[in-house]
């Protein structure tokens, strides 16, 4: 999708922007470790410096491409001519992160060792087979939780309600949060297993480095193990010698039976740490889409907001910024564009599709618009437990239009006749 624009240049009219090509992927963290080269870019009035089919003699690249990566980042090889200056990059795909298999299933994960901007928040993707387990395991961090694909059986124990079991199953759409600290697992159901996608509130979080059963126990003295539960030594000659992590065991029994059994003694908590957003209305919906918002005053057990934005083609999550906390995204299906303004004449637009995360930092103003042909689904998730947002079109439709006008020069009957409540999505 081209947004070049033509059209003269006023005599002497000079622009220092940064060209960025094929910064996609493995090729970003180049773009990061280089130092900021500028250009002074002469347009001369009446002289056409870029074209839509990129035709144009200073427009040629005779050197090696990427076609590939290319074709996936049309925004940053041809950049708006609104883009300026040099903003860090906010894009990392699934797809280039190292892929760790096990017998019970595989897992990756983005965080800032990936995307150096992603400091407050990291991604986990994971996939479990039909009776693969997660093994039991706690966190320092909060665990949120999306489901992509498929079934699964989650359990926890809740340390703020006398030690209660909870024990629930979840599929396609569901969300889950676990607090940090609390004991939990994962296994896949059949007949297909899980996919789900995990974000933690701390970007410097590692899925290789959590607390596991049987590494606790592995180096636990085994009188100190006996001591503990009164026990003959001998009941742990064959803790693991190796972490089991992920692994394939037998499909659970069935669910009221393990809610049953992990309940005695202190009863049990059903639905506490799930969310279903299925079964509720859209928040807001338009012509142009619709978003689902799931923060405390839905689901309080929950230390993480999100939003679950769908985006119609044509359509576009409107302007706007948060103003509470940093954003990271996943784009769950379709294709889109998102323009980051990062103050002082920055700008950047990068393109994304389904298992790319996106960041955006605090307050920075940006949208993300679908540029393809099918609905865009994708995540914003904050590292607190409220969400906030404000839309340019909700800021200036309450200041006085005479102001306005006087900053952007667009008449004060556009300003007068912009929306007075935030769209979210538009077109309304």
């Amino acid at each position: 999708m081209s947004t070049e624009r033509e059209k003269p240049i006023d005599a002497g009219a000079a622009t220092t922007r940064r060209h960025f090509l094929s910064v996609s992927g493995a090729a970003l963290a180049a773009v990061v470790a280089a130092p900021a080269m500028e250009s002074q870019t002469a347009r001369p009035a009446g002289k056409q410096i870029t074209s839509p089919d990129h035709h144009l003699q200073n427009e040629t690249q005779p050197g090696p491409t990427n076609p590939a990566i290319e074709g996936e980042n049309p925004n940053s090889v041809w950049a708006p001519l609104s883009d300026n200056g040099s903003v860090q990059p906010f894009k990392y795909s699934f797809s280039l992160s190292h892929k760790e298999i096990d017998s019970g299933g595989w897992t990756r994960q983005v965080t800032v060792r990936d995307l150096p901007v992603s400091k407050t928040m990291a991604g986990v993707e994971m996939y479990l087979t039909p009776g693969g387990i997660r093994e039991l395991h706690w966190h320092v961090q909060a665990e949120w939780a999306f489901v992509i694909h498929g079934k699964g059986r989650i359990t926890a124990v809740d340390p703020t309600d006398g030690g209660k079991s909870f024990v629930n199953d979840v599929s396609a759409g569901d969300l889950w949060l676990f607090p940090g600290g609390t004991p939990h697992s994962i296994q896949g159901l059949g007949p297909e297993g899980v996919m789900f996608l995990l974000v933690f509130n701390d970007g410097a979080f590692n899925e290789f480095d959590t607390f596991l059963l049987s590494d606790y126990f592995h180096h636990t003295p085994k009188e100190v193990l006996a001591k503990n539960f009164s026990v003959p030594e001998s009941t742990f000659d064959k803790v693991p010698t190796e972490k089991l992590y992920i692994f394939q065991s037998e499909l659970p029994r069935p669910l009221e039976e393990e809610q049953k059994q992990a309940g005695e003694g202190t009863g049990d908590i059903d639905g506490k740490f799930v969310f279903r957003p299925a079964a509720m209305k859209p928040t807001k919906e338009t012509v142009g889409g619709s978003v689902k918002i799931v923060d405390r005053k839905l689901f309080p057990a929950t230390d993480i907001a999100a939003a679950i934005v769908t985006v119609k083609p044509g359509g576009m999550r409107e302007m706007h910024w948060h103003p509470l906390s940093d954003e990271w995204q996943y784009y769950v299906s379709g294709k889109g564009r998102m323009t980051i303004f990062d103050a002082a004449s920055a700008a950047r637009t990068e393109d994304f599709q389904a298992g790319d995360v996106g960041y955006v930092q605090i307050s920075r103003p940006h949208y993300v618009e679908n540029t393809g042909t099918e609905d865009l689904v994708f995540l914003e998730v904050f590292p607190n437990p409220v969400y906030q947002d404000i839309s340019t079109a909700e800021w200036l439709g309450h200041t006085p239009a005479r102001l306005v006008d006087e900053h952007i020069h667009t008449g004060e009957e556009f300003l007068k006749n912009i929306a007075k409540k935030e769209a979210i999505v538009v077109p309304l």
